[in-house]
């Protein structure tokens, strides 16, 4: 009977740790606001300096520091067309103007709207969990294009 005692506290320790363990990762899984405004910033600085070309395919291959946890880059253009995604390659070259989001949102409209750089929130789909999500995205506008980046609001 100890020896079941005992195998069964190590056994319920070892839960408890894994839990834990577990817990303490999902928690660094999430870029904060201020790490989505800061890659934002750097990404539309990085297309200045290196010509869009080089800094698309940094972005779309989420290399150069452009793809961080759940932070990744999104371009568009200022008619609306996906010219760079971090998350979704099969959003590029898509024409995204009249996307809303689940609240009826014209959220790539108020994105190419923003004129120097901005906060602009909707509900996107979160690519780690793929539940719909509150997301806060800074947008910053660099010559003909918009970049942002966005961070899952914290549960």
């Amino acid at each position: 009977m100890r020896a079941i005692t005992s195998v069964f506290r190590l056994f319920v320790a070892v839960v408890l740790f894994a839990g834990l363990s577990v817990g303490a990762a999902q928690a660094v899984e999430y870029g904060s606001r201020d790490e989505a405004k800061a890659m934002a910033e750097k990404a539309a600085k990085f297309f200045t300096a290196n010509g869009k070309d080089k800094a698309f395919t940094a972005i779309n291959e989420g290399t150069d520091g452009f793809k961080d946890r759940d932070l990744y880059v999104f371009v568009y253009d200022d008619a609306g067309v996906c010219v760079a995604h971090g998350a979704n390659k099969a959003l590029i070259g898509k024409n995204l103007l009249d996307i809303r989001d689940t609240d009826g949102k014209p959220l790539i409209r108020e994105i190419v709207a923003v004129k120097d750089a901005a906060w602009v929130d909707f509900k996107w789909q979160n690519p780690q969990t793929k539940a719909i999500e509150q997301k806060h995205a800074y947008v910053v506008r660099a010559g003909a294009y918009t970049f942002g980046v966005g961070a899952y609001e914290k549960r």
